[in-house]
């Protein structure tokens, strides 16, 4: 890692721990200016292309792999592989990779422009106009035994070739290489699953910057009790994303739970949630919340309670159901191991919570480049059976996941079940399972105390 960027992040680090600590604004130093995220998404870019590319198309057994995108209809993978400056493909965009066996693998892109610096331009326009003719030519020259293409029924992230992309490329394609082609699903999977030492040490500060956004907001700077609503909350987090300079996948969504006469089902199905709800003393808040930095994602849910008056803590009953909330992640996360798929997880955590008495809902799911990323599904909301084709994809090493799921726990003095709904970003390294920056273990209070993670 170049000098610079090693100490862009040990700077980033600082600013971020010191301060995770006191639960105030973010400073805005805390953020990178867009020339320094810059540097850092390069690196981490160079590093991918150098160390995990040649490991993951030697697995699979591809030893060509070609991707093709148009401008603004960009192959998912290819968009995690442009350098930063680029924004999108520049009209249409080819990059081959090569693997002849010795390192580094070849990097070709068959386009008007070298792509940044790690992709070299191929294409001479003067000898070959057609870019068709260019591509097939690079084709013929180094007689690939296996072509990969991005065509896959199961993941969309591995669908990135278009039926005109699709179509033009056949076309010209010299007619011994047609039976070469293969889909390169498994290697886009593992492009995008996998993650990298690089990006791990940065990756737990872009967890703890979202865990931090969540607090601020899930606090009295924020939320005045009686005044304050649901929506005012979840545009709070949307500005405040804004104003930091991040980025977000999904639109948040926060909602209540209180003892009153109204039944949760809206939140065991994700549909007709209440909008615009006052948030009143002795109601459970819930948040679903992430961001984008630095081409990773965030996606946490997390709790808070609203002190009635004369109340210092959350009920008990309220904090045994959110231990059962814990301990079904525990469930999940025991059961990662290699080659083990998402179904067979989650076949195995809902059997042992059922025989724990926890009443269990898991749909778990990989994270990283994109939000709902690829690699195995774990459960779904409305799956609990399993999930045909991405819950039957094995488990790799060097993945991160969200552990997302919810426990329904009977309230007595409220006479009705709540739902203890967490969602948490996690890595694991092939042997065990961690949590990138901590999990929730106690419920917020608003006001609060400092302090959460344990």
């Amino acid at each position: 890692m170049p000098k610079s960027v090693h100490s862009l992040i040990k700077l980033f680090t600082f600013i971020v721990l010191s301060s995770a600590a006191i639960a105030q604004p973010l400073p805005p130093s805390t953020i990178l200016p867009e020339r320094e995220r810059a540097r850092i998404v390069d690196d981490i870019l160079e590093d991918r292309f150098a160390n995990l590319l040649p490991q993951l198309m030697r697995r699979e057994g591809i030893d060509m792999w070609i991707i093709i995108s148009r401008e603004y209809n960009e192959d998912p993978v290819l968009k995690t592989m442009l350098p930063s400056t680029w924004l999108s493909a520049r009209r249409r965009t080819i990059m081959v990779f090569f693997d002849n066996g010795k390192d580094p693998v070849e990097k070709l892109a068959i386009a008007r422009y070298d792509v940044g610096k790690l992709l070299k331009g191929a294409w001479d326009i003067d000898v070959r106009p057609n870019q068709w003719d260019a591509l097939s030519k690079i084709i013929e020259e180094r007689k690939p035994r296996k072509i990969g293409l991005n065509f896959s029924s199961t993941y969309a992230h591995a669908d990135g070739l278009s039926f005109t992309e699709h179509e033009e490329f056949l076309q010209k394609l010299p007619t011994a290489y047609k039976s070469r082609i293969v889909s390169a699903e498994r290697l886009s999977v593992g492009w995008l699953e996998t993650r990298t030492e690089k990006e791990m040490a940065i990756y737990p500060l872009i967890c703890r910057l979202s865990h931090q956004i969540i607090q601020e907001g899930f606090s009295e700077q924020v939320i005045q009790p009686g005044v304050t609503t649901t929506d005012d909350v979840v545009w709070w987090f949307r500005q405040r994303i804004t104003d930091l300079g991040l980025d977000t996948w999904f639109h948040p969504t926060v909602d209540i739970q209180r003892n009153d006469s109204q039944d949760f089902e809206h939140l065991r199905t994700f549909s007709k949630r209440p909008d615009k709800q006052v948030i009143m003393p002795g109601d459970l808040l819930h948040v679903d919340f992430g961001i984008t930095y630095l081409r990773l994602n965030t996606d946490q849910q997390q709790h808070a309670y609203v002190l009635r008056p004369g109340e210092t803590d959350v009920p008990a009953s309220i904090k045994t159901a959110f231990a059962q909330g814990n301990r079904l992640q525990d469930l999940v996360t025991e059961q990662f191991k290699i080659g083990k798929t998402g179904n067979q997880i989650l076949s195995a955590a809902l059997e042992l919570a059922s025989k724990e008495g926890i009443k269990g809902t898991i749909y778990s799911h990989p994270i990283g480049a994109h939000g709902h990323a690829a690699g195995p599904a774990i459960g779904m909301w409305d799956q609990q059976k399993g999930v045909p084709g991405t819950g039957d994809y094995p488990m790799e090493a060097n993945t991160a996941y969200s552990i997302e799921l919810n426990a329904a726990v009977d309230i007595p003095e409220w006479k009705k079940t709540v739902r203890i709904m967490l969602e948490e970003d996690g890595f694991f390294d092939g042997k065990a399972f961690r949590y990138i920056d901590g999990r929730q273990t106690e419920i917020y209070t608003i006001p609060r105390k400092l302090g959460y993670v344990k």
